[in-house]
């Protein structure tokens, strides 16, 4: 059975106030520091980073050409190609990025070639063929005198279709994103960003993006030929680019920004006067607007994937997204509604299967989950694997023996013989690089492709045990003593009254989210549900689709006013009676028109005792403009347990460790805020002025103080203190002691003159070096603080 998900919080980072100040201005309506304190903590720290992170207007976008030698290989090749009137193909992909990919050469190629008689594309069979080339295909683009293939988002290792496609006199182009080959393939052009440097901003691209940056390359070269501009082609390069999962960081953000402006300014205008007729009318059969990545991630993407997933053949898919023809494109939108409603039904079936085979199944001593059934339709798998490995922990491959066929098929191995073939879909977690792990059990598989977090293959029935024994094996020997669990990670801790359209707009600001920038995941505690209920989908045409979903109300302690929400895939009676902890992300829901929480995890209230392992001991709040800012109260609520706040600048090490001490006797989990204030130093000479003028108003008047009182009305430390009270000993002052109280008293004295400058003196010399040291610790890095207070041995790991 899945095991109980352990469910930890982000470590919490605050940021400076100027950071704060400056993200409020893109948040006039709330306070900013909910989306500063997340912005901060995944890496955007300056004003340069903010404004362009937000902002993608301010955003420098790289050149086509930072491919280097390739791109222009390939813009020859494309030149040469136009200049002699050859055929060309488009060998795409089947998935949502594949299929985006293919349309952006479609349309963008289709501005120098002639569409249907110099241009064509070719896209797998997701149920008959692999993802990638292969001899079978490429004899029949021969056929139709292909001169020339262009592959998105596929090929970077079909080395072997490569040089059968040149045998054939074919050249190749390849664009593409996943795992490069160990040498450059036989290839007219080779345009791939794994090539590039990890920090490069083109290296996360994705297969559609790729593509896009080909065209604009030969839009550069041949500035006079296109009529379209190149931005019409960005509404479908964002598509591609959210559906794929890839990190959406430098230019990737920016196309997804871009592309999303596009994909809303169409979707608004009147159905007949749309240039994709097929995206407006897909938008609007999901029940969105085209203004949210979220409509892509939950509406476009899955749809477009559907096809494939359900009739093997997602061709029709380039011309539902490319066409002008409404008429046509409508017929075809609900063709993909329709299999995309078959996929749900599909999907829950397989679901429950998987389900139950788990039960059956030690995970204490599995690693890798393997499960085989002759029935299970291959198309969904991927969704189900991915599903079990979030709720179990673990990289799951989910494998089908349904129809198996001839080995050759697709591969151009016609002659095989028939044998039992499993082909099937694999999904990690836990940072698992899934891809190696596959790749090392080459021996036994058939094909297999992919990347760290996905993969497909296919293997001889008979090998499944073997390759099972072998890749647990292999894990359990990478892994050492860690164990895999479940996992769930909020970002932020919020209350009901938090949920609205304040909160949504400020993290909306984060958008749009994906890998390395993922969607804020709120946590709310101590709450309940209540009008919970539970129904089937319905699809467009009003049928009922075997996909359940939970609406609820949630309630907690701060508001009167309940908030609503959904629970996808999950029956009402799942929902926790009495009190609970939930985690979920904030969501506008276009259809009903209303700020709603996708539930992503919950469970009965635990009195807040979330895991804190990933949490660091030391807090640094430093930067807070006030110690009791509205800022620090929020940080301290968004914390499972309240620190212990250090609002006096330390003046020595042993102070800070001191405190360590203390919170680590207090509380094993218990952590400490540094949140002392910039210090406001006044010139020694004052300081020495303003203690001798306390102690003669307090001779005069008779008055007492408190130790405390005075340090806090001088503002030096305790042993500074001391040096000055000597000074004063040789100014005739005199101290007693009267329980808790001070009493300073005074005569003429007739100490030696330089006796008493030379005490004035050291007085000031201490007080230089406080002051000193304040500096010191108001600006030295947390990293220097957490390795230097972390030396004895008594601190521990748990920094």
């Amino acid at each position: 059975m899945p095991e109980q998900q352990q469910w930890t919080i982000a470590a919490t980072e605050q940021p400076p106030e100027w950071f704060i100040q400056a993200v409020k201005q893109y948040t006039p309506a709330s306070s900013g520091i909910y989306a500063a304190q997340l912005l901060w903590q995944r890496g955007i720290k300056d004003h340069q980073q903010l404004t362009a992170f937000i902002n993608h207007k301010a955003y420098q976008p790289a050149s086509p050409f930072e491919f280097g030698q390739e791109m222009h290989l390939a813009i020859a090749r494309l030149q040469q190609a136009y200049n002699i009137k050859e055929k060309i193909a488009i060998w795409g992909d089947f998935d949502a990025d594949g299929i985006t990919a293919t349309s952006v050469l479609w349309d963008g190629l289709g501005q120098l070639f002639t569409q249907n008689t110099q241009l064509i594309y070719y896209i797998p069979n997701r149920l008959k063929e692999s993802h990638g080339l292969n001899n079978q295909g490429i004899d029949n683009l021969a056929k139709q005198g292909c001169k020339l293939i262009v592959t998105c988002d596929t090929g970077s290792t079909n080395i072997e279709e490569i040089i059968y496609a040149k045998q054939l006199g074919i050249d190749v182009i390849v664009t593409d994103h996943h795992t490069l080959p160990a040498e450059r393939p036989p290839v007219a052009a080779i345009i791939n960003p794994r090539y590039l440097p990890k920090e490069h901003q083109l290296f996360n691209l994705s297969g559609v993006a790729v593509a896009y940056k080909l065209v604009e390359a030969l839009y550069q070269s041949l500035p006079n030929i296109a009529k379209n501009p190149l931005e019409d082609l960005l509404d479908l390069v964002a598509v591609g680019l959210i559906a794929d999962l890839v990190q959406l960081s430098g230019d990737c953000r920016y196309l997804a920004q871009m592309g999303i402006q596009r994909l809303q300014t169409d979707f608004q205008q009147p159905a007949a006067a749309r240039r994709r007729p097929g995206v407006g009318r897909l938008l609007e059969l999901c029940q969105k607007s085209g203004d949210r990545p979220t409509d892509i991630s939950f509406g476009l993407g899955p749809r477009i994937n559907a096809v494939s997933r359900i009739q093997g053949d997602a061709s029709f898919c380039v011309e539902l997204l490319t066409s002008r023809d409404a008429k046509r494109c409508n017929e075809l939108a609900e063709v993909t509604e329709l299999a995309n409603t078959r996929r749900k039904s599909l999907q829950k079936d397989v679901q429950a299967q998987v389900a139950q085979k788990l039960t059956q199944l030690d995970l204490s001593t599995t690693s890798v989950i393997v499960l085989e059934d002759a029935q299970w339709p291959a198309g969904v798998l991927g969704l189900v694997a991915g599903q079990v490995a979030q709720e179990t922990g673990r990289p799951t491959i989910l494998l089908s023996t349904e129809g198996s066929g001839e080995l050759g098929v697709g591969s151009g191995e016609e002659d095989s013989a028939p044998t039992s073939l499993a082909r099937g879909s694999a999904r990690s977690v836990n940072s698992v690089d899934l891809y190696q792990l596959v790749k090392d059990q080459a021996h036994l598989l058939h094909r297999f492709g992919g990347h760290p977090f996905a993969a497909g293959l296919s293997l001889l029935v008979e090998n499944i045990p073997l390759f099972t024994a072998a890749i647990n094996q292999q894990l359990r020997q990478s892994l050492g003593s860690t164990t895999l669990t479940p996992s769930v990670q909020a970002d932020l801790t919020v209350t009901v009254a938090d949920l609205g359209k304040e909160l949504f707009l400020e993290l909306k600001l984060l958008e749009p989210c994906g890998m390395g920038n993922p969607v804020p995941k709120l946590l709310i505690q101590n709450c309940w549900f209540e009008n919970s209920w539970h129904r089937n989908q319905q699809d467009w045409q009003g049928k009922k689709v075997q996909y359940i979903k939970t609406e609820f109300d949630i309630r907690d302690d701060s508001s009167r006013s309940a908030f609503p929400g959904i629970w996808w895939g999950h029956y009402k009676d799942e929902l926790p009676i009495g009190r609970c902890d939930c985690i979920a992300e904030l969501d506008y829901n276009t259809f009903k028109k209303r700020y709603e929480i996708r539930l992503i995890a919950v469970r009965p209230s635990v009195n807040s005792a979330l895991n804190t392992r990933n949490l660091p001991l030391i807090l640094d709040w430093r930067n807070l403009t006030t110690p009791h800012s509205q800022v620090e109260r929020r940080l301290i609520a968004s914390l499972p347990t309240p620190p212990l706040l250090l609002e006096d600048c330390p003046t020595n090490w042993d102070d800070l460790r001191a405190w360590l001490r203390r919170c680590l006797t207090i509380n094993s989990s218990q952590q400490l805020a540094i949140a002392w204030p910039k210090p406001n130093l006044q010139p020694p000479n004052q300081i020495w002025l303003t203690l001798v003028g306390i102690a003669k108003y307090l001779s005069r008047t008779n008055q007492l103080v408190t130790r405390v009182q005075l340090l806090e009305k001088i503002g030096i430390t305790d042993q500074t203190l001391l040096v000055g009270i000597k000074a004063l000993k040789y100014l005739g002052f005199t101290l007693k002691r009267q329980d808790r109280y001070l009493q300073i008293t005074w005569h003429s004295s007739d100490s030696a003159e330089n006796l008493a400058q030379t005490a004035v003196e050291r007085f000031l010399a201490a007080v230089r070096e406080e002051q000193f040291q304040q500096q010191y610790f108001a600006e030295v890095p947390l990293s220097t603080i957490v390795a230097i207070a972390s030396s004895d041995n008594y601190m521990g790991t748990n920094f």
